[in-house]
């Protein structure tokens, strides 16, 4: 038996002389002025029209599309709000604190061959860029050329990338991307730094003198990769290399070809660490020793952001550890993961979250975006 069908007119209804347009998608200035309600209430102010006529299919169109505009809207209060959620959270934590006494030395020595030096080259944790630079750098180099490498580049999305290499463009601070274990952008480095600093035998030539080698010094938080850097930059193990921070202790200076000198230091941080939310950030990542935090409350911390983390989620970690999120508290999932996994062991569960996060188990997940 065949089915009634409804007939369809023989030319389509034309819209009325009003019809329905879709509210625009309200302004960063709105969303944070007037808060997620009224934003909501802003979005769905009309309610939706469904049909086969023109205005129904552009209505179901829209909606689809408001699927993206939702997901894009997420990721903004994100990281409009990380920071702000980091110093709620770290408000009852000891604070992380690490400054060895090597560290004291390197500072002084360094700031005396920084005069020597014709272009630094500051290198940073590609995940955190602002937590791992000193706050004093910029004083200390004053005129003086910089390079930035962002090194860990496998570690973050192509959009961090792009964002922050927009970032500093804007700047005029010359970027690269490097990756220190597998030798990614060490010659475009070396070639930049040449390039940077191609102006000091041009002017030794007018004076009468000879050539010399550029001196370019490489400066750094510590465990960012800059001795990795310069042994796969001379193609050779020049300089102690571990990933743990404090295994360069003391200042050296290398020979790359002729036209290039490369002094190695160790990491150099501040005497005290003001920024919590940076310095729980340099715990995260590995970039500052393991003495001054306690794993546990890192870790929880690094759950709760990767809850909220539009790239990752509650289901990257069902996936991951084979146990359901229960609820968005870091704390109580340690402590589950510690009861399945650890015999109730919460520092080896800590471990193996913060162990998990640093190898990309969970994706390249970056954990600052530039300001706006």
């Amino acid at each position: 038996m065949l089915l009634p069908t409804r007939r369809l007119p023989a030319t389509p209804s034309r819209p009325s002389a009003h019809p329905y347009i879709s509210p625009a998608r309200p302004s960063l200035r709105f969303r944070r002025q007037h808060g997620r309600a009224a934003t909501a209430r802003a979005t769905s102010a009309t309610p939706p029209v469904f049909g086969d006529t023109l205005l129904g299919l552009y209505e179901k169109e829209r909606l689809g599309l408001s699927r993206y505009a939702d997901e894009e809207s997420r990721e903004d209060v994100f990281w409009e709000t990380l920071d702000a959620d980091l110093q709620y959270w770290t408000r009852s934590l000891r604070p992380v604190q690490w400054y060895p006494g090597h560290i004291a030395k390197t500072e002084k020595e360094l700031k005396g061959q920084l005069k020597l030096m014709d272009v630094v080259i500051e290198v940073r944790d590609a995940r955190i860029p602002l937590a791992t630079t000193h706050p004093k750098m910029d004083s200390w180099l004053g005129n003086r050329r910089r390079i930035i490498v962002m090194n860990r580049e496998d570690m973050v999305s192509a959009d961090d990338r792009n964002a922050w290499a927009t970032y500093f463009s804007s700047q005029g601070i010359k970027v690269i991307y490097s990756n220190g274990q597998l030798g990614m952008g060490t010659m475009k480095l070396g070639r930049m730094a040449k390039s940077a600093a191609s102006t000091v035998n041009t002017r030794r030539r007018e004076k009468g003198l000879l050539p010399r080698p550029v001196r370019a010094g490489i400066v750094g938080y510590p465990n960012v990769g800059k001795s990795s850097l310069i042994n796969r930059l001379l193609k050779r193990r020049m300089c102690p290399a571990a990933p743990r921070p404090g295994v360069t202790r003391e200042l050296k200076w290398v020979r790359f070809g002729k036209d290039l000198e490369l002094l190695d230091s160790p990491g150099i941080l501040p005497m005290r660490i003001s920024d919590q939310t940076a310095a729980l950030k340099l715990a995260i990542c590995d970039d500052i020793g393991e003495r001054s935090y306690d794993f546990a409350d890192v870790a929880a911390i690094l759950v709760q952001i990767l809850l909220r983390h539009p790239a990752v989620g509650s289901e990257a970690f069902r996936k991951r550890y084979k146990i359901d999120v229960d609820s968005d508290c870091g704390k109580l999932f340690v402590t589950k993961l510690s009861v399945h996994l650890f015999n109730g062991d919460t520092t080896q569960a800590a471990f193996r979250i913060l162990s998990d996060f640093r190898k990309g188990r969970f994706g390249w997940v970056a954990l600052e975006r530039p300001p706006t």
